[in-house]
């Protein structure tokens, strides 16, 4: 799908220094507030930017700050796990 939508030129000039520039930069907020919102995944994150391999979409969270959501009852669970294939 393609989205298009329109900025006044002053202001386009001082998010970016070139329409790819903030064509990208528009793209990577839109995943990135995505997956914050847990709309999307780390793998549509990594379709959206085009990411050769998944340590690259896990570079880009990592940068913007969003961690894979993961809770305490995961560890939990992660460690009941282990212990009963240790068992």
């Amino acid at each position: 799908m393609q989205i298009t939508f329109e900025i006044p030129d002053h202001i386009a000039a001082q998010l970016a220094d070139s329409p790819e520039t903030l064509t990208r930069r528009s793209l990577e907020l839109l995943a990135a507030e995505a997956y914050r919102q847990g709309a999307i995944g780390s793998g549509e994150v990594g379709q959206m930017l085009g990411f050769a391999s998944r340590w690259d979409t896990y570079d880009f969270l990592q940068h913007k700050q969003l961690e894979p959501p993961f809770t305490s009852a995961d560890l939990e669970q992660d460690r009941t796990t282990l212990q009963n294939l240790l068992s």
